[in-house]
């Protein structure tokens, strides 16, 4: 992947209105959605952008502090958490294949080797 090839676009501007925060929010779920499907299909360009935009919205919802919040954008903050939550929980599951099978590809001990008593 060539970094110098993607574009990147200004962080978002905060402004301290609810319906900001609401419209901000909505675009986070949308942007975890986008990322969850990434991990899905594996796409390293596609998690780049996503980690990029999500990044921004996190600079752009910094601002807002827990009094901003109205019963609305409560629960768009509690959804946005909690797809973020289960983002994380695959990358890192996703994280510890790819080690488990470096560490395969990397080992000198074969599936049905004899066990090397130095090991026991």
């Amino acid at each position: 992947m060539n970094l110098a090839s993607h574009d990147y676009s200004p962080p978002l501007t905060a402004s301290p209105n609810a319906n900001d925060l609401s419209g901000n929010l909505r675009q986070m779920i949308a942007v975890l959605e986008e990322e969850r499907q990434a991990l899905a299909t594996l796409d390293a360009d596609e998690l780049f952008e996503v980690s990029h935009r999500k990044l921004a919205l996190c600079d752009t919802l910094r601002p807002f502090g827990e009094e901003a919040l109205d019963p609305q954008s409560r629960e768009l903050a509690k959804t946005a958490q909690a797809l973020n939550d289960v983002n994380r929980r695959v990358r890192n599951l996703l994280a510890a294949n790819v080690s488990a099978r470096l560490e395969a590809l990397g080992s000198v001990q074969h599936t049905y080797s004899s066990v090397n008593p130095a090991h026991i």
